[in-house]
């Protein structure tokens, strides 16, 4: 039951209570007023003794109208007390269902500040922090816990706004001396002079600030799929997917993976860019993480009026237990956690989730029975 409708019977119930109380003591009062103001039965009584001769009546019929009189006394008495009652019973009754309504409609009018801060809650866990309540009105209680509540979306705005900037700058930082490193390599690889040792350490540290660049290009996605898109825009995931199926058309066919590609319209709004890289990071792990001669199936479609993106492949098994690990940054899968690979730096399903979350989408992965996965990714 929803706390307006309980406050509305708690404001009823009170009051059908203080009316209940009313009507008795009402009651009481004007049964004793009515019983002091009518004639005493002792006095018409003894007028009536004291008229007998005169009215020529025999005894019996004297205590006959004696008890006439009593009688109509007693009725008339019970009649106004019971239209008493039944005119306080009406009443309250009427008053009662309109202190109802009030009570409702005054009841829905204090919950509304804590309806604002629901809706700001969800809206805030859902997207952002940057949204406030900024609550209008007397300094009560409410107002006091919605500055409390923004206070508290203020501190905590700053801390993930700048972790997000140290993780930018950082990576910014470490960008140029990356740079500088592969030119320095490939400048010394490419002199006449070099023999093959001097060649091959030069491939092999340049396949290492490869996969320093691609962490560091990892980590700045991941920091800013964090936000929610600011200038949402109509994307079709069908033609993401069959770009980026493209882009990794030599890669898949130097791992002997076939690609099939399912596209049909799977319109979202959001970002182009951080949904591509989604697509991206779907399709590169179906990809690296197979094995020769197996597939990669990518599919785009809308169902019950949402876009859904399906991509399957085959691979190593993967128990249903581990698929939660895969979504946490640096965790590869197959016995690989915070390793050298060079499939990947291990940020590729964080992001996948990242960017899934700040567009409302979902994200399930069920292990194939023949190993590898099946992620789906469906959005609102």
């Amino acid at each position: 039951m929803r706390l307006r409708t309980r406050l509305t019977l708690w404001y009823g119930g009170a009051f059908f209570a203080a009316g209940a109380v009313l009507i008795t003591v009402v009651y009481l009062i004007v049964r004793d007023r009515v019983a002091a103001n009518l004639p005493a039965p002792d006095d018409s009584i003894e007028y009536l003794v004291q008229a007998r001769a005169q009215l020529g009546m025999t005894e019996e019929q004297l205590l006959s109208l004696i008890d006439t009189v009593v009688q109509r006394q007693q009725d008339a008495n019970d009649a106004t007390l019971r239209a008493v009652l039944f005119g306080s019973v009406v009443a309250l009754a009427v008053v009662g269902l309109l202190a109802v309504v009030f009570g409702s409609l005054i009841a829905g009018r204090v919950l509304r500040p804590i309806d604002d801060i629901t809706a700001t809650a969800r809206r805030v866990a859902d997207r952002s922090l940057h949204e406030r309540i900024n609550l209008d009105g007397p300094n009560d209680e409410l107002k006091r816990l919605a500055d409390t509540f923004d206070g508290m979306l203020a501190r905590l705005d700053r801390a993930f706004e700048g972790q997000r900037r140290f993780v930018a700058n950082a990576s910014h930082e470490l960008k140029t001396p990356l740079a500088i490193n592969r030119t320095l390599i490939e400048v010394a690889a490419a002199e006449p002079d070099a023999d093959h040792r001097v060649r091959g350490l030069a491939a092999n540290l340049l396949a290492v600030n490869e996969r320093h660049e691609r962490l560091i290009d990892g980590l700045l996605t991941l920091a800013e799929s964090d936000r929610a898109p600011a200038d949402p825009v109509p994307v079709d995931l069908a033609d993401i997917a069959a770009h980026v199926a493209a882009q990794f058309a030599a890669e898949a066919a130097e791992a002997e993976v076939a690609v099939t590609i399912t596209a049909a319209e799977a319109v979202v709004s959001g970002d182009a860019a951080l949904l591509e890289r989604l697509v991206t990071n779907l399709i590169a792990n179906g990809i690296r993480h197979n094995h020769p001669g197996g597939t990669l199936a990518v599919g785009t479609a809308t169902i019950d009026g949402r876009a859904r993106l399906t991509v399957a492949n085959t691979g190593p098994a993967v128990a249903a237990y581990e698929i939660d690990a895969l979504f946490q940054p640096f965790r590869r899968g197959e016995g690989r956690d915070r390793i050298e690979s060079v499939r990947g730096v291990g940020l590729g399903l964080s992001i996948v989730e990242s960017v899934a979350r700040v567009h409302d989408a979902t994200v399930e992965a069920v292990p194939n029975q023949g190993g590898g996965l099946w992620m789906t990714v469906t959005f609102p």
